[in-house]
């Protein structure tokens, strides 16, 4: 991922992009188990997916998304957005395997979006943060990670 701008530095960033690393790790494990037709399986990884993103997404939209959106409000403005299609299909994975058959594919197309999404956090949102936010919005930010916690670490996973 990501290593140019230092952005990384900042530890708030430097946890959004370990969760970051760590859901890209979960993503490579669904095709072999989709090739398979495992929906056990793959309904197994959506829930770990899911795991890591619910405090991720809480640090980013209730503490680095709002002061971006000042500057950068239709960007902030989709990301959220992919936020919410992707957490509906995890979702589905919930409470164990989804029976609809459509839903594997829908899982895949949710894991794409992922993946462009994380790129598009690293490579356009974090940066920015780095050129834009101050002390005070990187307190914010921590405040956030402090009340909602790190994702679960990958040896728990």
């Amino acid at each position: 991922m990501c290593e140019y701008c230092g952005c990384q530095a900042i530890d708030a960033i430097a946890e959004l992009t370990r969760e970051h690393d760590e859901v890209v790790a979960l993503i490579s494990r669904v095709p072999a188990a989709h090739a398979a037709g495992d929906v056990t399986a793959m309904a197994a990884v959506a829930r770990r997916i899911a795991a890591v993103l619910g405090p991720h997404t809480a640090v980013e939209e209730e503490g680095l998304f709002p002061p971006l959106a000042a500057g950068f409000s239709e960007h902030v403005a989709e990301l959220t957005a992919q936020h919410r299609r992707i957490e509906g299909v995890l979702g589905e994975a919930r409470d164990g395997d989804p029976a609809d058959p459509q839903w594997p594919a829908r899982l895949l197309d949710a894991l794409h979006l992922l993946r462009e999404h994380i790129l598009a956090e690293q490579d356009g949102a974090f940066p920015a943060a780095l050129a834009t936010l101050d002390p005070t919005d990187w307190e914010a930010i921590e405040a956030v990670r402090a009340r909602v916690g790190p994702g679960p670490q990958p040896s728990a996973l």
